[in-house]
């Protein structure tokens, strides 16, 4: 049995300040409210005092982005195509340090910031810079006389982003909001502000117009804030299915654009014809990839009775293999979970699985004595009244339920309040179109998980929220058509 020598990436590309502020006009400014911290997850040690923007503060912010919105909206579409293919190369150029950055602040494996969420990223600006100037041919509204299409920017668009891909989903909203014309005030989450920091360097260093992108850090009364703003033409939140509910009572009865991106508690259906080895990677890809904290994660397990037992010893020798610790070194699988909040909820909710009658496994795994950690856990004997089948965990637990016929397998996976992914594991081409015909779910996979590419739009239905996320639906969400 061999032993893997770590294999640490360096923090020393990463320039940490001792303070950061808020990114006001293309300045960085002092915040008028209470600092905050932002710690690494996993070591507990304070990387850097973040500022709070108060009500003022954002308020400020949105000022900034209607007057730069009059000069932005005004460029023709090839402009700011050159100003996101800029900031694309940009990223890519410094994706080691982003990276880097990633993993230190929210705790993810460097291997999945390097080579999956930096890719990505770059990959959003790339593509929206391609529509900049070509939106009057993206099918939107009626074309004009002067050939131009039917469509406008909205104005300023309030964006609130989650802590599980912070640089990720800056890019999902930042890139398409520019591309149409339209100005950004952003709030990340207060757990993993210091990407949305970095990327504020980038656009000045891309020579961004002032006021075209601006950040205000601070947690959810700073959100509130945005959201609330009577300037704010279009409001984008990716977060909790609770949030999202309390946005969508704030925004009733004005003219705000809005969309949903919330919760999930993904099916991942695996028929007795499937390739184990290949859906035992899908399975495990599906709900360890980045300790869990995936709002499409594969956090229920729906599997054909006839192969229970063989696909659930594969599956558990695979998690035997599943390297747990320190995010920068590049052999970990399984990272910091993100917060001490964040650890209590998947401590409270698989007690909660076990009290109800669930049986729970974990492989052995020795857990580091600081930071907040949580071992990949998979629980059997699962009834779908059980609150870890229904409820979202948003940790590395997965839930193991059973079914016989494919209708069964529907009738079970669209059995809970959201419906925002699913996945699909069969060598018949016939049943994978006949389960995503019937699927209530914004994104079906087919023998694989976890697959992104930003000309595919994703979203919900149901309590996983409305509208979507990339390709063209993407550019919609941003125009006035």
């Amino acid at each position: 049995m061999f032993e893997y020598a770590p294999a640490p990436e360096s923090r020393d590309i990463v320039d940490l300040r001792s303070s950061y502020g808020l990114f006001i006009n293309g300045e960085f400014v002092e915040g008028s409210g209470t600092s905050f911290k932002t710690v690494n997850p996993a070591t507990e040690e304070t990387l850097a005092e973040v500022a709070t923007a108060t009500s003022d503060d954002v308020d400020r912010a949105v000022q900034a982005a209607r007057k730069a919105f009059g000069v932005w909206s005004a460029l023709p579409g090839a402009e700011r195509a050159k100003y996101l293919f800029r900031i694309a190369r940009l990223i890519q150029e410094r994706a080691r340090e982003l990276a880097v950055l990633e993993s230190l602040d929210n705790g993810k494996p460097i291997r999945e910031s390097r080579d999956v969420d930096l890719p990505l990223v770059a990959a959003h600006f790339f593509y929206y810079a391609g529509w900049a100037d070509k939106l009057q041919y993206a099918g939107f509204g009626r074309r004009t006389a002067d050939g131009q299409g039917g469509t406008r920017p909205l104005g300023v668009a309030g964006q609130v982003i989650p802590w599980n891909f912070p640089l990720l989903m800056l890019a999902w909203k930042i890139a398409p909001a520019l591309a149409c014309g339209n100005t950004v005030v952003l709030k990340p989450a207060e757990t993993t502000p210091l990407t949305a920091l970095l990327f504020a360097e980038i656009c000045r260093q891309a020579d961004l117009p002032p006021g075209v992108v601006n950040i205000v850090t601070g947690a959810g009364e700073t959100g509130a804030a945005v959201v609330a703003h009577p300037d704010v033409n279009k409001v984008a939140f990716t977060g909790s299915t609770e949030v999202g509910r309390i946005i969508a009572r704030s925004v009733a009865g004005t003219n705000k654009k809005l969309t949903l991106e919330l919760g999930g508690k993904a099916a991942n259906i695996v028929f007795d014809d499937a390739a184990i080895d290949q859906a035992v990677e899908g399975i495990v890809n599906g709900i360890f990839f980045n300790q869990g904290h995936v709002c499409c994660a594969g956090s229920r397990l729906l599997v054909q009775e006839s192969i229970q037992e063989e696909l659930l010893a594969a599956l558990k020798r695979r998690l035997g293999t599943l390297r747990l610790g320190d995010p920068l070194d590049k052999n970990t699988d399984i990272g910091a979970i993100n917060s001490a909040e964040q650890l209590a909820k998947i401590r409270q909710l698989s007690d909660l699985g076990e009290s109800e009658g669930a049986e729970r496994w974990s492989p052995a795994c020795e857990l580091p004595g600081k930071g907040f950690w949580f071992p990949p856990t998979l629980f059997t004997g699962v009834a779908q009244s059980h609150s870890i089948a229904r409820e979202e965990i948003f940790g590395p637990v997965l839930s193991v339920l059973t079914f016989r016929t494919p209708a069964e397998a529907v009738e079970k996976a669209n059995n809970t309040p959201y419906g925002l992914s699913a996945g699909v594991w069969t060598e018949k081409g016939s049943r994978i179109l006949w389960m995503a015909d019937r699927l209530r779910a914004g994104v079906v996979w087919a023998n694989t998980f976890n697959k992104f590419d930003p000309a595919s739009p994703f979203g919900g239905y149901k309590e996983s929220g409305y509208g979507r996320e990339g390709g063209l639906a993407g550019l919609e969400a941003y125009l006035d058509v």
